[in-house]
This record gives structure tokens, C-alpha cells and sequence, in this order.
């Protein structure tokens, strides 16, 4: 007999919707460039009836686009380095190395998003553009969704300073071996969840991009 933990056949599960959530109450608690709601409501149980009221604070953002830059020729990568608020207090730095990133504002398409933030942060016309995951970095405090993509460049003349001064962004563009990009993820220097996520995915599939040279 197997002593192997019996796996749940989630497929065969009736999933929980939208409809399955009561809310009581939602009430601003802060509305600045992001918005901070308390939402007061119950929702079903997995072993039947309904939970107790509760509220639970959720930050309300713009959902978010990041794009890797990839160029196969080089077999390089495109990061930006920014300094960034809410790694104030990081032991190492404030300042991130992070793949080219925005936010989508209303009407807009992600892919929209990719190609005009590569140009504004790195200077870089996006070629092919492949998309990679849809994902909710923080979904028990935060609304944002995330969507990646791989932006196939020439990375050539690619570097120095870039950004918007309405938006006092000041972000120097790197060029790295894709090789020099893994071991400073290996090391912990690409300690955000885009540039995880986006590498990785990289990792994998950058022999098949190559080939198609």
C-alpha cells in the first residue's frame, strides 16, 4: 500500500466564484496614486455553509506589464536599475535591477503597454513580442495583476539613462550576457518576482529561441 498523499482532483471540483463571496461593505481608507479599501464581506467554506463577516484590506492598484528584453543574436539581456520606494529599508539597496515594467492605464492593451515602456525606459524597439504569464503577485492583499512577456530586441548602442522627468524616473539601462544575468539572480541581485519569473522562463526556452536563427 502506498503511503503517498492522496492528490485532489481539483478539475473534478465545482470552483468557487465570484458569486460565492458576499460583500456587506466597501469603504475608501486612502485614495492617493493607489487606492487602500476595507471590504467587509463572508464567503462559502470548503465543508459547506458561510464564514463569519470579516474585513480585510486590499490594495487597489493599476494592473501591470513587464517585459524582458531579450536579443538572440547576443544572446543577451536587458535590464533597467532603478531606485525604488518600497525597498527602502533593503540591506543591500534601494536601487533594483528589474526588467522594463509599467502600468496599464484605462483602454490600453498589455502588449500596447510592452512596446511603449521598452522604448521610454531602454530606448529599445521591441521586434516579436511572446507573451509569458498572467499572475496576481499578492492576491491576499493587492487587486494588481501582472502580465510578462519576452521582447525580442537588438540590443546594439542599447545603454545610458532613461526615463520620464514628469514621472522623476531616472533609470540606467544594462546589457548583460545572459549568462552574467543568471549568476546575479543565482546571487540574490534579481530579487523581484518579474525578473524570477521572466529568467527562468528564459532559462528554458532560449536554446528553441536561438535555433530559430
Amino acid at each position: 500500500m502506498s503511503d503517498s498523499p492522496e492528490v485532489p482532483d481539483l478539475a473534478a471540483a465545482a470552483p468557487f466564484t465570484r458569486a460565492d463571496v458576499e460583500l456587506v461593505e466597501r469603504r475608501c481608507l486612502h485614495q492617493g496614486f493607489f487606492r487602500l479599501e476595507a471590504l467587509q464581506l463572508r464567503h462559502r467554506l470548503f465543508e459547506g455553509g458561510w464564514s463569519g463577516t470579516m474585513t480585510r484590506e486590499v490594495h487597489c492598484r493599476h494592473d501591470a506589464v513587464g517585459v524582458l528584453l531579450y536579443d538572440v543574436e547576443r544572446d543577451s539581456v536587458v535590464l533597467v536599475e532603478q531606485f525604488r520606494a518600497g525597498a527602502l529599508e533593503d540591506p543591500a539597496s534601494p536601487w533594483k535591477l528589474e526588467v522594463v515594467a509599467g502600468l496599464v492605464e484605462r483602454g490600453e492593451l498589455p502588449a500596447e503597454v510592452a512596446r511603449r515602456e521598452s522604448l521610454e525606459e531602454a530606448g529599445a524597439a521591441v521586434g516579436e513580442l511572446i507573451p509569458l504569464h498572467t499572475y496576481y503577485p499578492s492576491p491576499g492583499a493587492c487587486d494588481e495583476r501582472v502580465t510578462l512577456f519576452c521582447g525580442l530586441v537588438d540590443s546594439e548602442g542599447l545603454g545610458g539613462v532613461h526615463g520620464l522627468d514628469e514621472e522623476h524616473e531616472d533609470i540606467r539601462v544594462h546589457v548583460l550576457p545572459f549568462v552574467r544575468a543568471w549568476e546575479l539572480l543565482q546571487a540574490g541581485r534579481l530579487d523581484n518576482a518579474m525578473c524570477l519569473i521572466a529568467l527562468h522562463w528564459l532559462a528554458g526556452e532560449r536554446a528553441s529561441l536561438r535555433a530559430r536563427r
